[in-house]
């Protein structure tokens, strides 16, 4: 097998064309490996419109960029004709290397692509050595592709989150089909409320989803969220995964601990102490000791630490019934211990907000849905966008967001075998 048979093998082609003419020229930086293709004289191309075999009506030039033959760079060249087609006139043929206007072959892109799912755009963009702009033209058009042939038809359990896009208060809301084991984004938008979830109808509808069909929900107690769920998706019943009630009292034992620093000197190490869960083995001798030395002041971080830990005592309840028995008895207990307490109001606000989100909560019970997904995804995404150290705007962090969670993978390796 001599070098020109090796390469028309590597370069995929098949009749009518063929590999006519090859040439490396190391006098130039980088050196640069030209490959000719032509296709035989007085050969039939497909038109572009029905298919139909039909002879060139004349012929461009055209030069891509391929994969680096070793070392080197490599561009193939190919007089590429315009098929004169009896019913839909002079069409320009595709060539089966590359997509419609691309200056790039599809192996290249594919190799483009799998880079920058690992690793920032620029940083891609040098190891394969063209600007940050052109790669970014070939993302956006695949993660487009992938949009406009998402069918949201089965579409019918969706979680929803916002996650930080840049400083400022600047956030993204990702929706996810809670349903789809790999790849479960749908759909990203700028922003976080009540409109978000509006602009995600609006995308269900449009990829032969329907609102309608969708029934259930799993986001967090943001009144915004849910006075849009209610709005656009009418039979969503919604589960408020546990975790946002842990976070709620949490944060609200933070902020007592905060307001009581103020007034008074706590043990050392005694703020992560608070927050860490008091039954595992994470906690160490100082944080042991001060917490010791917490209860024995019966502080009002106490008080709030002591409720924040009997919330396990709700999540052990075996059974639907016996998580409402248990919340009612809980927010009456904690409603005694912190009377009229005034550096406990942030954990009176908690309390409030668990009553008022119980019966979303309780679902919890009968779903199997949990939020360890959106925090999963929002890992790879803040990962991501740490790497690059943000983004330009919202767009690029959105576009990375469907690169991370879609199956814009797929569509490549799709294109690839055509």
């Amino acid at each position: 097998m001599n070098s020109t048979q090796i390469l028309t093998l590597g370069l995929g082609l098949e009749a009518p064309w063929t590999l006519k003419d090859q040439h490396l020229d190391t006098a130039v930086s980088p050196h640069r490996l030209d490959l000719h293709v032509e296709a035989e004289r007085g050969s039939l191309y497909p038109c572009p419109e029905c298919g139909k075999a039909c002879p060139a009506h004349d012929f461009t030039t055209r030069t891509w960029r391929h994969l680096n033959f070793f070392q080197h760079h490599c561009y193939l060249h190919a007089r590429v004709p315009r098929a004169k087609c009896p019913e839909h006139g002079i069409k320009r043929v595709e060539v089966p290397w590359a997509r419609p206007g691309s200056d790039f072959t599809l192996l290249f892109e594919q190799a483009a692509m799998a880079l920058v799912r690992e690793m920032p755009v620029l940083a891609a963009a040098r190891l394969i050595e063209i600007t940050d702009k052109r790669l970014w033209r070939i993302v956006h058009h695949y993660v487009g592709c992938m949009l406009e042939q998402l069918d949201l038809s089965e579409v019918k359990a969706v979680g929803l989150d916002e996650t930080a896009a840049k400083r400022g208060h600047r956030y993204v809301t990702v929706f996810l089909d809670m349903q789809r084991k790999t790849e479960p984004v749908l759909f990203a938008v700028p922003g976080r409320g009540k409109a978000t979830v509006e602009a995600f109808s609006d995308f269900l509808a449009a990829h032969q989803g329907d609102p309608g069909n969708v029934l259930e929900v799993v986001c967090d107690m943001s009144p915004a969220f849910l006075k849009g769920v209610e709005a656009q998706l009418p039979n969503a019943e919604v589960t408020v995964d546990w975790f946002h009630i842990v976070q709620t009292f949490t944060r609200a034992l933070d902020e007592v601990r905060k307001r009581e620093r103020r007034e008074q000197p706590h043990p050392k190490h005694l703020r992560w102490a608070v927050l860490r869960n008091a039954e595992s083995d994470n906690l160490t001798p100082h944080q042991i000791t001060a917490l010791q030395e917490l209860l024995a002041d019966e502080s009002a971080t106490a008080d709030a630490w002591i409720i924040k830990e009997k919330l396990r005592w709700i999540q052990q309840a075996p059974t639907p019934r016996g998580a409402r028995w248990r919340i009612t008895h809980f927010l009456n207990f904690a409603r005694e211990a912190i009377a009229d307490k005034a550096l406990l109001a942030p954990v009176r606000k908690a309390l409030n907000t668990l009553e008022r989100h119980a019966d979303r909560v309780i679902r919890r019970w009968l779903s199997a849905l949990t939020n360890a997904r959106l925090e999963g995804m929002n890992s790879l995404f803040q990962a991501a966008r740490s790497r690059a150290r943000g983004y330009r705007n919202e767009g690029y962090f959105i576009t990375m967001i469907y690169l991370i969670g879609s199956p814009v993978g797929s569509l490549l390796d799709q294109a690839k075998s055509t």
